[in-house]
């Protein structure tokens, strides 16, 4: 799945930059170079968002239906 968030990077006052995405509550990430900050942020979107479907999906009855969808 591919998606568009928005990565606000600022540079941190120890060095390095720190990010956060507003979109997803809890996604931030650091490093020492904005590349590096940027990966690090898109591996804290992917964990937030794996979380999320595996705690949600966990207890479902077996009859439940589910089916990807399109948005955008």
């Amino acid at each position: 799945m591919k998606a568009e968030f928005t990565a606000i990077i600022e540079p941190a006052p120890e060095g390095g930059c720190w990010a956060f995405c507003p979109e997803v509550l809890g996604a931030n990430g650091q490093g020492d170079s904005v590349e590096e900050t940027k990966q690090n942020l898109i591996e804290a979107i992917q964990f937030i968002f794996e979380d999320r479907r595996s705690d949600f999906l966990r207890g479902l009855p077996d009859d439940a239906i589910q089916e990807k969808i399109l948005v955008g």
